[in-house]
């Protein structure tokens, strides 16, 4: 599994910015075939879940997909709470890559449905980050690399598709695979 860390506004710092958590996973629904999930700072209330919030440490809350998936028939939003006990971690790419090369940082992955929260697994990161300042030439996009009974739904689909290659064109970035 790849995971990159960013900030979402790239705000100077010291001020709080979103955080995003991109996650990669090599061929889970067979030979080239990844999952790749992005994930922001946000809240953990039914409402807020959906919206981006600004973070000066990377483990103090909840990383959502803000838009809703179909996992295995349920439908929710994706999020990885921080493991009881966490030790802080400033919210900058540079300092969780540190940190997580050091050792391992565990979250629990949950779907949120209605207003409870359902464990769906464990996500632990560790070992050196093939982006250490957060950038790289990897390209995300959850929408081409999604599984027929792990992916997100369609609202707001085309918008998002769009923005995902427009941000791949302005970064010279290679089309998904």
């Amino acid at each position: 599994m790849t995971a990159r860390w960013s900030r979402a506004a790239g705000l100077p710092r010291p001020l709080p910015d979103g955080t995003g958590l991109a996650l990669r996973v090599e061929d889970i629904g067979g030979p080239g075939r990844c999952l790749e999930l992005l994930l922001t700072s946000s809240g953990r209330g039914r409402w807020t879940r959906h919206i981006p919030l600004p973070r000066t440490s990377a483990t103090v809350g909840p990383y959502s997909t803000l838009v809703s998936y179909v996992v295995g028939g349920h439908r929710g939003v994706l999020a990885v709470f921080p493991v009881p006990g966490t030790a802080r971690i400033p919210a900058y790419p540079a300092a969780v890559g540190a940190s997580v090369s050091r050792g391992p940082v565990e979250f629990v992955l949950c779907i949120g449905a209605a207003a409870a929260w359902l464990p769906l697994g464990r996500l632990i990161l560790q070992g050196p980050s093939p982006y250490p300042n957060g950038k790289g030439e990897m390209a995300f996009d959850p929408y081409h690399s999604s599984l027929p009974g792990f992916r997100p739904v369609d609202f707001l689909r085309s918008l998002r598709v769009a923005a995902y290659a427009g941000s791949r064109e302005g970064r010279l970035a290679p089309p998904p695979s």
